[in-house]
């Protein structure tokens, strides 16, 4: 779903966002809609369901959302860059955090769009058969959205009602609440939405199973997480790709392991660039970002020079080096597809002996003898310190799974790349994490190998299998790690599992020091405490001022 439509139309004229972060909102309406002329029509109303793909946007390949779900666990740091440190590494992490109020801010307006569009669907004058598939896709995102903020913030507000005009009560609402209509939302797009779509990027049956698999496992139902894991394994026609690498290939987005996707357009000028309301955070990057912010500083070295090939080095995101201890790079080719470890010069200004294409920078999780090379070596003992803590957090193993090598210029912000929110290998390490909570540990041995199996190397996949003796809950996650990696899921795994506090702390030592117990949850942005009336009911969460 390519989205080249005027999706304004449906913002401006529908509602007004959630309880106003701000004490006064400005209205903006480019066209003259009313809500009445977008409810009325088909026409008008396919912009509103439009529109609430468009806010998956804001978390899925933006800074704000990776920080709030890769960083601050056990896999991530700080790099030089780090506009965000108090998610990385908890170093007073406060209402006023700026991704925290963007991505409150958004997603509670992208759930209002939702709540708009399920409780006016009956009056457009769709027929039948285009009006159900569509309340469907506007129950499944309204399920999306609200389980991020639920795992985010916790128990905080909730309803069904769109919100007209500027409302300051807000309730704080149990998570179960939250929960029993994230599963009757996606139970009834489940019944609802079709097997496939010829509009990539539309949800589907299966996409609705693989995320209710998802929950299911973060409420400990674990046969049902089992049964939805199993059910898309087995009967949509999805399959792993042969080799890891290739998924991340930018002629190879559209493959048969994605089972949900948050498109963006080759077209860079329609990835919400210019939207004065959808332009997400008004920096200039309205596509996907993810190809800047986990590179490492390579073009201040010699014989580099900043091009395509090898990204615009944001900096803000280096591996723990217990990431980096994770793969077994002997056996599993997740490593080399996973990390980028050596770059090749590039630049015409280049030391005595080194030629173009020649090595300029190696960089390794191991110790590296010393060398007369013209290269430069970061090895272990000059990235990491002796307890695994930063030693240079500017030069790191690069994660090289969003590089967009498309992109036209050294410096564009953009990337057309889609954001794989749900690939199978998730179904079939949820299905094996439900078999090791229900007992079944063949079972589960039985979905590690096929993850572990795609991952061998030639002529490594003995040395990949693994025993029931070695299946535990650490293992599982590790596991996750391997494969997911940047995928925008690891705080919600550790958070879902209650693992977050104890593997930071003995596994992040950049942030073991400040994480605590409170932070399972985010605060809510200050700018939202400020502009509710009833502030003794709708309190910030604990352990934050």
């Amino acid at each position: 779903m390519k989205k080249n439509f005027l999706y304004t139309i449906a913002i401006c004229a529908a509602v007004t966002i959630f309880f106003s972060c701000k004490k006064t909102l400005t209205e903006y309406n480019p066209g003259g809609y009313t809500a009445e002329s977008v409810y009325s029509t088909p026409a008008g109303f396919e912009t509103l369901v439009n529109a609430a793909y468009e806010y998956q946007r804001w978390w899925y390949g933006k800074e704000e959302g990776y920080s709030l779900s890769e960083m601050g666990t056990d896999i991530w740091t700080s790099g030089s860059g780090d506009v965000y440190p108090e998610l990385n590494r908890y170093n007073n992490l406060q209402a006023s955090s700026g991704a925290v109020t963007t991505e409150w801010q958004q997603l509670y307006a992208a759930v209002n769009l939702c709540n708009a569009g399920i409780n006016h669907i009956a009056d457009v004058g769709y027929p039948e058969s285009q009006r159900v598939i569509r309340e469907a896709e506007l129950r499944f995102l309204r399920a999306f959205y609200y389980w991020h903020i639920v795992e985010t913030w916790g128990g905080v507000h909730f309803t069904t009602q769109e919100t007209q005009g500027i409302v300051t009560v807000a309730n704080k609402t149990p998570v179960d609440t939250f929960y029993n209509q994230i599963f009757a939302d996606l139970h009834w797009a489940e019944a609802n939405l079709p097997v496939t779509t010829t509009d990539y990027g539309r949800v589907t049956k299966p996409a609705a199973k693989a995320f209710l698999s998802r929950m299911y496992l973060t409420r400990n139902m674990n046969r049902e997480a089992l049964d939805e894991a199993n059910d898309v394994i087995k009967n949509y026609g999805f399959a792993l790709q042969g080799n890891y690498a290739d998924l991340w290939k930018m002629s190879n987005m559209k493959n048969k392991e994605v089972v949900y996707a948050v498109n963006y357009s080759a077209n860079l000028s329609l990835n919400d660039l210019k939207d004065p309301i959808l332009f997400p955070l008004g920096h200039g990057r309205g596509g996907n970002n993810g190809h800047l912010v986990f590179l490492m500083k390579y073009d201040d070295q010699p014989g580099m020079t900043r091009d395509i090939l090898n990204g615009r080095p944001f900096v803000r995101y280096a591996p723990t080096r217990y990431l980096a201890d994770l793969f077994n790079e002997d056996n599993d080719a997740r490593f080399l597809g996973t990390f980028q470890t050596v770059w090749y010069s590039n630049s015409t200004s280049r030391p005595a002996g080194m030629n173009l294409g020649d090595t300029a920078i190696f960089v390794s999780k191991n110790n590296v003898p010393a060398t007369t090379k013209p290269y430069r070596i970061y090895d272990r003992s000059k990235t990491y310190k002796a307890d695994g803590s930063m030693a240079d957090n500017a030069h790191y193993l690069t994660l090289l799974k969003f590089q967009d090598p498309t992109r036209p210029s050294s410096n564009e912000q953009q990337s057309a790349r889609d954001v794989f929110v749900i690939r199978l290998a998730e179904l079939y390490l949820n299905a094996a994490e439900a078999s090791f909570k229900l007992g079944l540990m063949d079972s589960a041995v039985y979905y590690v190998n096929i993850i572990r199996a795609r991952a061998a190397k030639p002529g490594k996949a003995d040395a990949m299998k693994i025993s029931a003796t070695d299946i535990n809950l650490d293992f599982i996650l590790d596991e996750r790690a391997r494969e997911f990696a940047g995928e925008q899921i690891r705080w919600f795994d550790l958070k879902r599992t209650g693992k977050l506090i104890d593997r930071i702390k003995a596994y992040n030592p950049d942030a073991a020091s400040n994480i605590q117990d409170y932070h399972v949850v985010r605060p809510i942005p200050q700018t939202q405490i400020d502009a509710v009336t009833n502030r003794d009911a709708f309190k910030q969460n604990d352990g934050y001022q």
